[in-house]
């Protein structure tokens, strides 16, 4: 049996829809034996699918080339994951780092970064700009 690469991607659950597998196939993230796929190329039994969802790349066998989407407990009966551990690793790595990337002022203050700013802006310290009362008084 024989199936398209991107009814088969989304059949076991791999892409939320369908057309999310046809643009995977179209961006050349989808790969068979270091060949990417076009979303009308045909899979069958055995064959070794590759997909890259930055930062890793899954690699699975197929064990049955269907383009009904099934439920969640069939999918291990569709598929074998045959990637590689390093990925995993890689995977886990990135997910420890991307906190550490933040360069330090860009994006939203961590809890810390927060806390400094209110106590910075709070009546303890006053309130954290300088305001010129005399300038006022000499105006008048």
């Amino acid at each position: 049996m024989e199936a398209r690469i991107d009814k088969w991607l989304w059949a076991v659950r791999l892409y939320k829809t369908r057309s999310m597998a046809t643009d995977a196939c179209k961006k050349g993230q989808v790969t068979m034996n270091g060949t990417t796929m076009k979303p009308s190329k045909t899979i069958k039994e055995g064959d070794v699918v590759s997909v890259r969802k930055p930062p890793i790349t899954y690699t699975f066998r197929v064990l049955k080339a269907i383009e009904n989407r099934v439920g969640a407990k069939l999918v291990p009966e569709m598929l074998e994951n045959i990637t590689p551990k390093e990925q995993y690793d890689l995977l886990e790595m990135s997910k420890i780092s991307g906190f550490a990337n933040r360069m330090r002022g860009t994006g939203r203050p961590t809890k810390k970064e927060r806390r400094d700013l209110d106590e910075f802006l709070s009546d303890d310290f006053g309130t954290g700009f300088l305001f010129f009362d005399d300038e006022e008084e000499e105006m008048e």
